[in-house]
């Protein structure tokens, strides 16, 4: 009786250290990124003549080492179109009243006001001009609608994986599954998103497109570790999609803030890449989307091919019981 009666105390208490350790691993790798947000090879430009631009460029490597990746431009028409290829995320532009600071703060309004303030110093204290070439959404100027409103999109792409492998089975049924969640969530999602909301300016089609491309790649990755593992890969794919993909995906900053290389490794995760695609969809008419929308295919193929060479699916909990019922009579 002794040992039954330890047995679920010692069950109980691995159980809290358990959990704790999570939590002990998790708080960092939440909050570390969001406390050290800071540029980190940034890509920036610097236009204007060739002399006034070099020494632009080296009182900003002087100011912040490290801090930027500078590109030098002969002048402000080329930022403003590198700007809106996503080459850089702003520009310093050198001319005959001094400096002017030109911004795509669609990529990242945080990056705008942290290069804005930048730029002040680098003036020394006068009034430095803003350009926005390609302004954030004038509802959602900060970004964080778009940050916020892009988490759920993961959080429930995450979940439909969850339930077509734990309710849903046959391979077919659950790749059926699949295609209509990322139809429906493509369309629910540019209608609240773009619709309702407002935090999107592009073409609702291509951001639809974009918004079930990465349910799909989600929801597949998930459920395919899922129906190859069981219960340890759904934990394996919520760990990739949620755990370490979002504090790591920068989307309500930028990857280049985040220490490195932990911000170049969140946008390889399905997370960090479908927010950088949305992005470009839905300010930058599709530029900068190559790398991302790659990721995104390659990760919903992935999960295709696990639904593909999984097993079987397990039958439902009661089956085994039923089962056994004929080889108990027998034996009687």
């Amino acid at each position: 009786m002794s040992t039954r009666t330890r047995s679920p105390l010692l069950l109980a208490v691995l159980a809290a250290a358990l959990v704790v350790g999570v939590q002990a691993l998790l708080v960092p790798l939440f909050a570390a990124p969001a406390a050290h947000l800071a540029p980190r090879d940034l890509p920036v430009a610097v236009a204007g003549p060739a002399p006034a631009a070099a020494e632009l460029a080296g009182r900003l490597a002087a100011a912040r080492p490290g801090a930027f990746e500078v590109t030098t431009l002969p002048d402000a028409a080329a930022a403003d179109r590198a700007l809106r290829d996503r080459e850089v995320y702003a520009a310093f532009v050198a001319g005959p009243d001094g400096i002017a600071l030109h911004t795509a703060a669609a990529a990242s309004p945080t990056v705008a006001a942290l290069l804005t303030e930048a730029a002040g110093q680098l003036a020394t204290g006068r009034p430095v001009p803003v350009v926005e070439v390609v302004p954030a959404d004038p509802d959602d100027p900060r970004g964080a609608g778009f940050a916020a409103g892009f988490l759920p999109l993961a959080l429930t792409s995450m979940l439909a994986g969850v339930l077509l492998v734990l309710l849903v089975t046959g391979r077919a049924a659950r790749l059926a599954g699949l295609a209509a969640y990322a139809v429906l969530a493509g369309g629910v999602g540019v209608a609240v998103l773009h619709g309702w909301l407002g935090l999107l300016g592009g073409d609702p089609l291509a951001e639809a497109a974009v918004i079930g491309l990465f349910g799909l790649a989600t929801a597949a990755v998930v459920a395919g570790l899922g129906a190859l593992l069981g219960r340890p890969g759904i934990g394996l794919g919520a760990l990739l999609v949620f755990l370490v993909g979002n504090p790591l995906s920068a989307v309500a900053a930028a990857p280049e803030l985040l220490p490195q290389p932990w911000g170049t490794v969140g946008q390889w995760l399905p997370v960090g890449a479908g927010g950088t695609l949305l992005r470009s969809a839905a300010f930058f008419d599709g530029a900068g989307a190559g790398t991302p929308l790659a990721v995104l295919a390659g990760y919903a193929v992935l999960g295709l091919a696990l639904l593909l060479l999984a097993r079987r699916a397990p039958a439902p909990a009661d089956e085994p019981v039923a089962a056994r019922r004929p080889a108990r009579a027998a034996a009687g």
